[in-house]
């Protein structure tokens, strides 16, 4: 047995009829009517928007509270020739939306500079020195994008200083909004239909206003600052990623030019190619140094500066891996090393990196599925700074909310939030989050949940399913990637990659083959028996390699519902191969064996076990097989791992046949004497014969009083009763140990596994008749 990592919510039973005679008039797959069933997606109307997503599917920007009185501000202040200060944010978000907004104010003619505030030194959000130097440097009006809803107090000051600021975020607000000129905020709008913008999205539906017609020209940075931010990817977001993704696989843009050229994207820009390629890069800049350097990237029109920022963002990205991979290790040792009872993990140290923090957390949720905070002291202020990360059952926005008190600065969503707080309270904190979660999460809670769209048999997955399901792209949050479970049997399973943590799989069915392959996985290796069934949940992806486009899954997780054999049989220094010092396993001898580092013990104290047991070693063969018997029947295991040794075999010393015990008896009459120091060599050479043969031979006769000892010899018994060979003990013990090591040591995997299989069938039945009477 193999348990789950996640739970696993099989969301399509009981939909396949209903959504097939719903769906009656849409021309699409079964597959696909199911698989948008499973979204809400339930009328014609509702898949025709979901897989055809136009531009006139969105909603009109004059919807939002006060985008008027803005724009009418910033007209007032091109008129002026007053001077505009863009104010953004570090991440991919907030560049991209900085450039929209000022590519769009010069558009307008406005003349407009923009200043993204140090991470390190500022930190997220309107800081009230970086608008007094605005001040000074004679703006008189501040666009914010991306950030700006929680600023009251900095607000306060801009207006004190006869500054005024428009705030365009979709963060979500805090108690008090910011006396702010104008706020353009989905979720500060009651008209507006659609709360799930990025801030970039925010910031274009600005632009559009200002404007006055559809930018676009800005689709290519508003997809990238989209996907990078995680939203929701449904009703705008879905149409402003499908036709963002069009305009970047085209764009003329010299930076996003050189990034992709960087990431080697050719041809059509995937959504993945944003998450996993373009938007860590652009974020890599913000979170080691100043991220105006990204924001220049994007705005550049000279190929060569384009090309140098590329690069130069290029190696920052290379350096903040490192800085993540040294900073996640010496974070998990510490929570290794802490109290596990804490429901919320909150690791902190001084001097570690503050702009990588939200990727570290995001690495102790995936590790542990515990909401995590990584705070860096700062050694001078006595403050910590960082990110958290949270699971879905806990909001972490909301519950910090609860102490806000705690906090010298905080904001974020419901799964990632950043925070500065005094160092004392640290461990209030910690407390406070602590009961918190034990009041809202159970155990099921710290288990991920993989929701399943459907179960495939192996034939089913070929390039036209892969080439359906491609019709609901783009995937994101919102809207994933469909996960799919199948059963079946690996017929090859081995771990790969340079340290060997990796698991592929082949499974073959029908003569179709597909492969699988788990990263991180690998593992789990020692854990999968040959020759059995295993459940896998993954997502389906086109593997291409030299040409040859093939199906391949991405497991997400796997089980095995039933007990696995391991065969150890024959193997020397088996006990390599196994963590000894882990619990709840059995070493089992039969025979007293004693081996040197291993925690031997007799059937009798696994017997004495009443919970179930999950790895049952036995060490020999016993020499009654109702003794293995009683354990089988006995003993529930999860894991039988068999380390019988074949040294000292009997099976392959045949017994004699009737005709050898003759011819020696015969001699024994005949020569009437038997030195078996001198004549068993002898007869050994003349017989081609064993020494331990002959041995046995003397032993049957002995025992059926065939032959005595006189005088040192062996000779022969005068006038003996008459018995049969087979009803010496001798002979019977040989026999008999040649029948158990014919069932346990020379059978075949499936044989062993068949009669071991057969025992515990037998007593399932004895259950079944049991509880049934």
């Amino acid at each position: 047995m193999l348990e789950s990592q996640s739970n696993w919510i099989f969301t399509y039973k009981n939909t396949d009829q209903e959504s097939t005679d719903i769906l009656a008039g849409v021309n699409v797959s079964p597959v696909i009517k199911q698989l948008l069933w499973q979204q809400g997606i339930d009328t014609e109307e509702k898949v025709e928007r979901f897989l055809r997503p136009s531009l006139d599917q969105l909603h009109n920007p004059e919807q939002f509270n006060q985008i008027d009185k803005a724009v009418q501000r910033v007209r007032q202040a091109i008129e002026a020739g007053e001077s505009i200060l863009v104010y953004g944010d570090y991440d991919a978000d907030g560049v991209t939306s900085t450039t929209v907004m000022v590519e769009a104010l010069r558009e307008s003619g406005a003349m407009c500079d923009y200043y993204i505030p140090n991470r390190f030194t500022e930190g997220y959000g309107p800081n009230e020195e970086a608008f007094r130097e605005a001040h000074r440097q004679g703006f008189q009006l501040i666009i914010t994008v991306d950030n700006g809803i929680a600023g009251v107090e900095e607000v306060a000051v801009a207006n004190q200083l006869g500054m005024d600021v428009i705030i365009t975020d979709h963060h979500e607000a805090q108690e008090a909004l910011p006396e702010a000129h104008a706020i353009i905020h989905p979720k500060c709008s009651e008209d507006y239909p659609f709360k799930e913008l990025a801030g970039v999205g925010v910031a274009f539906k600005f632009a559009q206003q200002l404007l006055g017609y559809f930018p676009e020209q800005f689709l290519d940075l508003v997809v990238v600052g989209t996907i990078a931010d995680l939203v929701p990817l449904h009703d705008e977001n879905r149409v402003l990623v499908h036709h963002g993704l069009k305009a970047l696989s085209r764009s003329e843009r010299k930076g996003l030019k050189a990034l992709k050229k960087l990431c080697q994207i050719e041809g059509n820009v995937t959504e993945e190619d944003i998450g996993f390629r373009i938007g860590p890069r652009l974020n890599a800049v913000g979170r080691l140094q100043d991220a105006n350097l990204a924001v220049d990237l994007l705005l550049t029109e000279d190929p060569q500066e384009a090309e140098e920022l590329a690069n130069y963002v290029q190696d920052l990205n290379t350096e903040r891996q490192k800085i993540v991979a040294d900073i996640t290790k010496e974070a998990i040792s510490q929570y290794e090393a802490a109290d596990h009872t804490k429901q919320v993990i909150i690791v902190v140290k001084e001097g570690w990196n503050q702009g990588v923090l939200g990727i570290v957390a995001s690495k102790l949720v995936q590790t542990y599925y515990r909401p995590a905070i990584v705070l860096a002291i700062d050694s001078e202020t006595k403050k910590a700074k960082g990110s958290a990360r949270s699971i879905d059952g806990f909001d972490m926005f909301q519950n910090c909310m609860q102490h806000r008190e705690l906090f010298t600065h905080f904001g974020g969503h419901a799964q990632a939030a950043g925070m500065t707080l005094p160092v004392e309270n640290i461990e209030v904190l910690e407390t406070e989050l602590d009961t918190l979660a034990r009041q809202q999460l159970t155990e099921e809670d710290f288990k991920p949940q993989l929701s399943i769209s459907g179960s495939l048999a192996i034939s089913d997955i070929d390039m036209t399913l892969l080439e359906t399901i491609d019709q609901l792209a783009p995937f994101g949050m919102g809207n994933p990637k469909p996960l799919f479970h199948f059963e079946a049997t690996p017929s090859d399973i081995k771990q790969i990659g340079a340290t060997k943590n990796h698991l592929k799989m082949r499974f073959s069915e029908n003569g179709q083959q597909l492969d699988t392959i788990g990263f991180g996985l690998g593992e789990k290796v020692p854990y999968l028996a040959k020759q059995t069934p295993l459940e896998v949940v993954g997502e389906l992806q086109i593997n291409e390699w030299n040409g040859i486009r093939k199906p391949q899954m991405l497991i997400k997780d796997m089980a095995v519902t039933s007990w696995q054999l391991f065969d150890f049989r024959g193997m020397r220094n088996w006990q390599e191969q196994v963590n000894i010092e882990k619990p709840n396993q059995y070493f089992v001898s039969f025979q007293g064996s004693d081996i040197q580092g291993v925690p031997v013990c007799d059937k009798d104290t696994v017997l004495a076990v009443s919970h179930p047991i999950e790895a049952l070693y036995l060490l020999d063969v016993p020499s009654k097989l109702e003794d293995l018997q009683i354990l089988i029947d006995k003993v529930k295991f999860e894991r039988l791992i068999v380390c019988f040794s074949t040294n000292d075999s009997q099976y392959f010393r045949s017994l004699p046949n009737r005709d050898e015990f003759k011819w020696l008896y015969q001699l024994m009459l005949k020569r009437k004497y038997f030195d078996y120091k001198v004549d068993a060599p002898k007869l050994a050479s003349f017989k081609g014969w064993k020494l331990d043969k002959i041995k046995f031979m003397f032993q049957v006769f002995h025992e059926l009083n065939f032959v005595t000892r006189k005088d040192g010899v062996i000779v022969p018994t005068d006038e003996p009763s008459k018995k049969d060979l087979t009803e010496a003990s001798v002979y019977q013990d040989r026999k008999h140990e040649m029948e158990l090591e014919e069932i346990f040591i020379y059978s075949s995997y499936s044989q062993l596994k068949t009669w071991f299989s057969e025992q515990m069938e037998k007593r399932s039945n004895e259950e079944e008749m049991v509880y049934g009477l």
